[in-house]
């Protein structure tokens, strides 16, 4: 039967659409929603899509296509070199360290030959960059020590796919290569091993000479047409091209456009492309995670349960040793580490590339390899759960004896009236004003290392998730006057006022809003002081703008502060309406020229009453003549 493409697609996006938001209803990661959605369509189940899982992975692949060129975007050598001690250690400690216990534990217990032991050892030895980083995302973990720990981790694995596919073909006979047809698309099946892995790295340097002296050339042309879309396709074009040619010579479509990505990283472009990709990124990985869990072969698993799920428990448990022992030496803390090594226990997406290709090599045999495969997407399907267990059940435990351990993170022994939720860039800059105007604070941070930070430079700062009641009560919520809800995550900020507003009702919140979006969720709390990051510096940069254009200080000022509260009042009318599309932008219309219009009328009303506040000039002018008349 032919495969409708348009009906493929209305089955992903519904599945999508339904599971997701009913996972985020729970509380789960975004990620489980995908996973169960591919899980209720894939063939194991309905059957709505896929025969055998075989058509499923083209999804998934291609997500992973254009995830991978992201992140070779965002691999600067600066960049790499500044975190190098992390990269190649930390990265180097846990890769070669999973790898070896796996290869020895297979033969020894399992008894394969060398060559699939190894194989396999490499293959599950990676983490899931797609899980990690968006699991960091969603957290807002990723400019915390355990984000930057992960991030050098899975560069590392990234970075390491390159050898470890040049390395491949030489543990394959030539009666294996020769002997399987699925070889016959490379222009280098027929070429002796040695020569296969010449040819592979060979085009990998070839690749960012060209991308370098040739492609990026081009891309110039191509911009001064300053047509966007021809942009967008003449990278697109790149992407695609590279990765059929690392295709042609045996390798994954991924791993060329990670190439790409990385010759395009140092060019001027970088950002434009991040900006014209960006918005397909998530669709992209809920594709690619819709993928796995629709490839999961539960039949496979039933056959094989104990087996299957004794491996999975055991790499799961063996990547987290090894993973804590890695983060151990590099100084994290408990929670950091907890964090750390279960977000990074899994196996990742570049099994199913290694597998593929070994499988294709006759290096590991077919049957053998969709247990792997089995076991890789079960681990990934797991990795979410263990998140929530840690962060449920045992990061609170484990933040409570860090507390008792640690003589300078005592418990919360004061009350004060004001309780700050968040001390990055945002918080402490009102918590130095409050503490410079001699009123005493409460500062809760999730983020250790700040905490650490901030306790040294003489600040009170106290460790733990602000989310959580029971630190709250301890904080003083219940007698206190206000609370500040700073934290820098806006979906974490509107769960901290929610629970707030229900659980300490007496309690004055002034809530942190990113833009008009973030405020309209926080209205429909009850909270009406909310602090909108794009308003103020916006209206700031105007006042300066009307001053440089020849308004006076105090008028443009004053204009400035008007436009805020004219903005504020119009935000609580467009609340009400957000939902209504054609209300929604009739009133916007209607406020905009009702601000203009009342704007106008301030101006003149100054104008009119000669205000010469703040004007030096006018008031040095007006003291030179009194002294004239005196004289």
């Amino acid at each position: 039967m032919e495969t409708n493409f348009l009906l493929e697609a209305i089955i992903y996006l519904s599945a999508a659409v339904v599971c997701v938001p009913i996972a985020k209803r729970f509380g789960l990661s975004s990620i489980l929603g995908y996973l169960f959605a591919g899980i209720v369509i894939g063939p194991s189940l309905f059957g709505f899509i896929g025969e055998k899982g075989q058509d499923i992975m083209h999804f998934a692949e291609f997500g992973v296509v254009m995830m991978l060129f992201l992140i070779g975007l965002e691999l600067e050598p600066h960049k790499f070199w500044k975190m190098r001690k992390f990269i190649l250690g930390m990265g180097s400690m846990q890769v070669l360290g999973t790898a070896a216990v796996l290869f020895y534990g297979t033969q020894l217990l399992l008894d394969w030959n060398w060559q699939t032991s190894l194989t396999v050892a490499l293959a599950l030895a990676l983490s899931s960059t797609a899980i990690v980083l968006q699991t960091l995302k969603e957290k807002g973990n990723s400019n915390t020590k355990v984000g930057r720990s992960s991030f050098a981790v899975l560069l590392f694995q990234d970075i390491a796919v390159i050898p470890i596919l040049a390395i491949i073909p030489l543990l394959a006979s030539d009666f294996s290569i020769a002997q399987n047809e699925d070889l016959s698309h490379s222009i280098i099946t027929d070429f002796p091993a040695w020569a296969q892995t010449l040819v592979v790295v060979g085009t990998i340097t070839a690749i960012y000479f060209i991308g370098k002296y040739v492609l990026v050339p081009l891309l110039r042309i191509v911009a001064k047409t300053r047509l966007q879309e021809l942009f967008t396709a003449s990278a697109l074009l790149v992407v695609v091209g590279v990765s059929y040619l690392m295709e042609l010579v045996g390798l994954s479509p991924a791993l060329g456009a990670f190439m790409a990505g990385v010759v395009l990283a140092n060019s001027e472009f970088r950002h434009e492309l991040e900006g014209d990709i960006a918005p397909f990124k998530g669709l992209l990985l809920g594709l690619f995670f819709i993928g796995v869990g629709a490839s999961i072969n539960f039949l496979l698993i039933f056959e094989n349960p104990l087996f299957i799920l004794i491996f999975v428990i055991a790499l799961t448990l063996l990547k987290f040793l090894v993973l804590y022992f890695v983060g151990y030496v590099y100084n994290n803390n408990t929670d950091q580490n907890l964090q750390f090594s279960i977000g990074l226990s899994q196996a990742g997406e570049f099994g199913f590339v290694i597998m593929s290709f070994s499988t294709a090599l006759n290096i590991v045999p077919n049957n053998l390899a969709n247990k792997v495969l089995a076991i890789i997407a079960l681990s990934m399907l797991f990795t979410p759960f263990l998140t929530l267990i840690n962060e449920r059940l045992i990061l609170p435990n484990v933040g409570v004896k860090r507390k008792e351990e640690k003589p300078d993170d005592p418990v919360i022994d004061e009350q004060n009236e004001i309780i700050i939720a968040g001390f990055g860039h945002f918080g402490s800059t009102i918590g130095r004003l409050l503490r410079a105007n001699k009123l005493n604070i409460t500062v809760l941070d999730h983020d250790s290392d700040r905490v650490e930070l901030l306790r040294k430079m003489g600040f009170k700062v106290y460790y733990g998730d602000a989310t959580r009641v029971e630190l709250l009560k301890a904080a003083g919520a219940e007698q206190a006057k206000l609370f500040i809800a700073a934290i820098d995550n806006p979906q974490t900020n509107l769960k901290l006022v929610e629970l707030v507003r229900k659980n300490f009702p007496n309690l004055k919140v002034l809530a942190r809003a990113r833009n008009r979006i973030d405020a309209y969720e926080l209205i429909d709390q009850g909270v009406d002081k909310f602090y909108r990051e794009t308003l103020y510096t916006a209206v700031n940069m105007g006042v300066d703008a009307l001053v440089q254009m020849g308004s006076r200080k105090y008028t443009a000022t004053r204009q400035g502060q008007q436009f805020i509260r004219y903005d504020e009042e119009t935000t609580l009318k467009l609340a009400k309406k957000r939902h209504d599309k054609m209300a929604y932008l009739v009133t916007v219309q209607e406020e905009v020229e009702l601000q203009e219009e009342l704007l106008k009328q301030d101006l003149y009303a100054q104008n009119e009453g000669n205000d010469h506040a703040w004007e030096s000039d006018f008031l040095k002018k007006d003291s030179q003549e009194e002294r004239d008349l005196r004289f």
